[in-house]
């Protein structure tokens, strides 16, 4: 399988803003479609950004949408997550994940391989 690593997480401010890299390694020669995850204490892992493996669309759920921005550079096999105005209910560990579809993907089972996670802690 790929090997999934995530960076750029850590420690900012409220109202701040913080870049994530998710760099894909192993059996990258095709693209497929990628998502973020975050998970906080005591909350489920939710999705919230995906974009398709050309890079064309894009998915954001309602708490960040505005906010965050996912990108990719498929030459360097790696997926961004830019966040902006950043709140402390953004907290968590955040992952990257990829599927095997080309598509938009939404549903957390259908991601087949995951990062380690990155932590990211907004402070008010």
């Amino acid at each position: 399988q790929v090997q999934l690593v995530e960076s750029g997480g850590g420690s900012v401010q409220a109202g701040g803003s913080q870049t994530l890299s998710c760099a894909a390694s192993g059996r990258t020669s095709v693209s497929y479609a990628m998502g973020w995850f975050r998970q906080a204490p005591e909350k489920e892992r939710d999705l919230v950004a995906a974009i398709s493996a050309s890079g064309g669309s894009t998915y954001y759920a309602d708490s960040v949408k505005g906010r965050f921005t996912i990108s990719r550079d498929n030459a360097k096999n790696t997926v961004y997550l830019q966040m902006n105005s950043l709140k402390p209910e953004d907290t968590a560990v955040y992952y990257c994940a990829r599927s095997r579809a080309y598509g938009l993907v939404t549903e957390q089972a259908d991601f087949r391989s995951w990062g380690q996670g990155t932590q990211v802690t907004v402070s008010s």
